[in-house]
């Protein structure tokens, strides 16, 4: 893509002039070009196909799809396979203040009292189509040649660093362009933009990333805290996925106006104002921890969402369950002391219990086609669920083989798009490498029974003391099934990975020698303690399951926790 933009962030007019260059290949004959396009007004008399280097393709006429945000442009002569075309389109964008697409945002200042207006993007997921005609698609990746307009009292930034500045606009003494370095191949939804007036503050640590937090000028005293935090996870990822950041820069910017809590765009995340800015003094501690962890979230993204894609939004639950879990090892690399491990089982795992246990549930891994479909899976089940089972495959795999999968997984397809079996192909080859993961066993056998099934299992656990054995069962835990016959007639069943430790012992082992299969009624365990022990299930909450025990068993844990509560892992407390 090379793309010029013109946003006119004046009252009365709030439009943008664009153009958009798109250079396609073209794998299969055809008689058309189809982009996405929403609320534009494209200049049709502009619109030009070309073979590369070549002659013009004849055009026949221009359809609008609006109920699936199409563009067509269709052709005389058809395209061939194996020929490179470029296609050239004139357009107005608009400017508008519904925080989707290349929208206005607005603040005052406080020393004149005036409204100062920023021009800003949202794209994720469909709506880079509301500022150009696009290829609008997550697995369809590209680069981008970026030109913004602006006045000369205000400054813009994108995803790349500024080539040129400040560059002389042919045809107007009120505007100058801002040519950015070609981009990383990228989807269409991490593209951004931003034009304003605002500040910054800077850092460049030893990976020589340059790393600057923006704010209206009045909030730039509220920053000190994401500069400070914001470089150090930036290398902590870096060595956590052993990949390094592929950007030169990285640029946060807090956002009056902002629908989500913040967006990874690549080289460029956006914020709202109270996920970023905090004032000592004047914000509460719990501030602290919320900015920590969404700047961890997004950092993690740049990895992970943005090197690797999904190729279509039915894995949003990968990009997302991802980042909401290793925001959390970001945050305890680098503020320790908010103890923020410990916190995952109440923060993630038991709230999204309370959704997962109802009969209205859905499944992780949803297929989704239209826009409306896409916007509603961003919802506890794609963040908490998906965290909580990413972790799980963290700790039934351990996590240097975990790591190691990663690190193979966004080498070999960098810049590319893949579905979560690519993401279980290399945890199983590092598993069965490692002798982490039995040979006949496939983390995809054992992954598909938690995302392509809604709801979750109870473990019973039934002790028998003098054998010190137990009997596992397992069924779906439901919370108040409807009295109506329900039309859901499936046997639920899960591979779940069995870890236990006795009271009073070590809780630091939560590799899982023992599983229950899909479709396995019972298991006989052995190994129990003694009789006058309480056993506790799931070792520090690993797995996404509840567990119940015998009444004898209750019972012991209840004079445990009476007697020497210590002895049994913090994070199993928060579970009983």
């Amino acid at each position: 893509y090379k793309l010029e933009l013109v946003p006119f962030i004046i009252p009365d007019n709030f439009t943008i002039r664009g153009y958009a260059e798109i250079e396609m290949n073209c794998t299969d004959s055809a008689f058309n070009v189809t982009l996405h396009a929403a609320d534009l007004t494209i200049d049709n008399q502009t619109v030009i196909v070309v073979e590369k280097d070549g002659a013009n393709v004849d055009i026949f006429n221009f359809d609008y799809d609006l109920d699936r945000e199409f563009f067509i442009v269709n052709l005389n002569a058809g395209l061939l396979p194996g020929k490179t075309y470029v296609i050239k389109i004139h357009f107005t964008a608009h400017l508008k203040d519904n925080l989707k697409g290349f929208y206005r945002s607005v603040y005052k200042d406080r020393d004149t009292g005036e409204d100062e207006y920023i021009a800003v993007t949202q794209f994720q997921p469909t709506d880079a189509r509301r500022a150009f005609p696009c290829f609008d698609e997550p697995g369809i990746k590209a680069t981008y040649e970026v030109s913004l307009g602006r006045k000369p009292d205000m400054s813009s930034m994108s995803n790349m660093p500024i080539a040129s500045e400040g560059v002389a606009m042919e045809g107007s003494s009120d505007y100058v362009w801002d040519k950015y370095q070609q981009s990383v191949k990228m989807s269409t939804y991490l593209v951004a933009f931003v034009v304003s007036k605002f500040k910054f503050v800077e850092t460049t640590r030893e990976n020589n990333v340059r790393f600057r937090i923006w704010s209206e000028p009045n909030s730039l005293d509220q920053t000190a805290y994401a500069n400070d935090i914001g470089p150090k996870m930036l290398e902590f990822f870096e060595g956590y996925f052993n990949v390094k950041f592929p950007l030169p820069k990285q640029d946060m910017i807090a956002i009056p106006d902002f629908g989500a809590g913040a967006m990874e765009n690549w080289g460029l995340i956006t914020y709202r104002e109270t996920a970023l800015l905090f004032k000592d003094g004047v914000s509460a501690a719990s501030n602290k921890q919320r900015i920590a962890i969404v700047v961890s979230h997004e950092l993690a993204h740049q990895w992970f969402g943005n090197l690797v894609t999904p190729s279509w939004w039915t894995d949003l639950w990968l990009n997302e369950g991802f980042a909401s879990y290793v925001q959390y090892l970001g945050v305890e690399a680098i503020q320790p002391e908010l103890k923020l491990l410990e916190q995952f089982v109440i923060m993630d795992l038991q709230n999204v219990f309370s959704i997962d246990a109802l009969e209205s549930s859905h499944p992780i891994s949803i297929p989704v086609k239209h826009p409306d479909e896409i916007n509603e899976i961003f919802d506890s089940i794609s963040y908490k669920k998906g965290a909580s089972i990413i972790r799980m495959m963290d700790k039934f795999l351990t996590t240097n083989t975990f790591r190691q999968a990663l690190t193979n997984y966004l080498t070999d397809l960098q810049f590319d798009a893949a579905e979560q079996d690519d993401l279980w192909q290399h945890l199983t080859a590092q598993g069965h490498k490692d002798g982490r993961l039995a040979l006949d066993m496939e983390v995809k056998t054992i992954m598909d029974t938690w995302t392509l099934q809604m709801g979750f299992p109870v473990v019973t656990v039934r002790r028998n003391y003098q054998k010190k054995t137990a009997t596992i069962t397992q069924e779906r835990f439901l919370i108040g099934k409807s009295e109506e016959k329900t039309t859901d007639t499936k046997e639920y069943s899960w591979w779940i990975p069995l870890t236990f430790a006795a009271a009073g012992r070590s809780f630091n082992d939560t590799y899982s020698e023992n599983w229950m299969k899909e479709g396995e009624q019972t298991k006989d365990i052995s190994g129990m303690p003694d009789s006058g022990t309480a056993v506790v299930f799931n070792v520090q909450q690993t797995g996404y399951y509840r567990v119940n025990y015998d009444k004898e068993n209750w019972i012991l844990l209840s004079q445990q926790l009476l007697k020497d509560h210590l002895a049994i892992h913090v994070i199993n407390r928060a579970q009983i």
